[in-house]
């Protein structure tokens, strides 16, 4: 039976001689929806909404290219010897905690210019943040990527998973574990708890310094399953690494910034 499972084609369709994969669609719904109730937001505190569409025009396109600079440098040693596969960004290959930092950097270049504070900002758009890379997390599901180690059939069926997933999880003859529905799964639970988190009492920046040390929690430890981690040596994952240290500098951050008065705004103050 194992032998005549068909994965899904990572291709949806052709537009004239051009391949439009999954992995594009599913990225590009996330980052839609992600826009859609980052705007809500800012309606809602009265935040010019223009200020999220404008910041989002240049961090989605600056966050992707940082993400896939961030993927090829560490894988390249490959890179190097296919020069002509590193603009397939189609194929897979890009690294969230890139694509946060290029994210991150244009935030703050762009809050500073129009004037209008990083931190309250970040906070908006923070929900969105991590909803978008739950579903982002999906195209890796049609790649047939980001998995962990060798599992049964079995193993799979007792998850209690749909046998679409079971079936896409069986790879050049081995059945892997999904954790991409592990992270997935996990920022989805995030994306609840941030929501949750608005109706606390929590000072300007606290939201966007929850989403990091969530995310990072997950991700370290779903990390250590994944079979396809960027390296730094033969034992240190690089995630796990930069997921220790977004953890430990946003509670440090976090604690600074009450001590010092520097959020002695609440989140949904004006």
């Amino acid at each position: 039976m194992d032998s005549a499972i068909t994965p899904i084609n990572p291709i949806a369709f052709h537009l004239g001689g051009l391949e439009v994969h999954w992995y594009g669609i599913i990225i590009g719904c996330g980052i839609l929806l992600g826009l859609y109730l980052a705007m809500r937001e800012a309606s809602r505190l009265s935040v010019d909404q223009n200020i999220i569409a404008d910041l989002l025009i240049w961090a989605i396109p600056i966050s992707i290219i940082c993400a896939r600079i961030y993927y090829v440098i560490f894988e390249w040693d490959y890179y190097s010897q296919h020069t002509n596969e590193i603009i397939k960004i189609w194929h897979g290959g890009i690294a969230i905690h890139g694509a946060l930092i290029g994210a991150v950097l244009t935030a703050i270049i762009f809050t500073r210019a129009r004037g209008v504070s990083f931190w309250k900002i970040a906070d908006i758009i923070a929900p969105s943040l991590i909803l978008g890379q739950a579903i982002g997390r999906w195209g890796n599901f049609m790649n047939q990527e980001a998995h962990g180690g060798e599992v049964s059939r079995e193993f799979l069926e007792n998850l209690h998973l749909p046998d679409f997933i079971v079936n896409q999880m069986y790879i050049n003859g081995t059945y892997y574990q999904p954790t991409f529905l592990y992270e997935s799964l996990w920022d989805l639970l995030g994306f609840i708890v941030l929501l949750l988190l608005r109706k606390a009492i929590l000072h300007r920046g606290e939201i966007f310094l929850s989403y990091l040390i969530w995310y990072s929690i997950g991700r370290f430890f779903i990390e250590g399953l994944r079979t396809d981690s960027l390296m730094l040596s033969t034992d240190i994952r690089i995630a796990q690494v930069v997921s220790a240290v977004l953890v430990a500098a946003s509670v440090a951050l976090w604690i600074y910034r009450r001590k010092s008065g520097l959020s002695s705004k609440l989140y949904d103050e004006k």
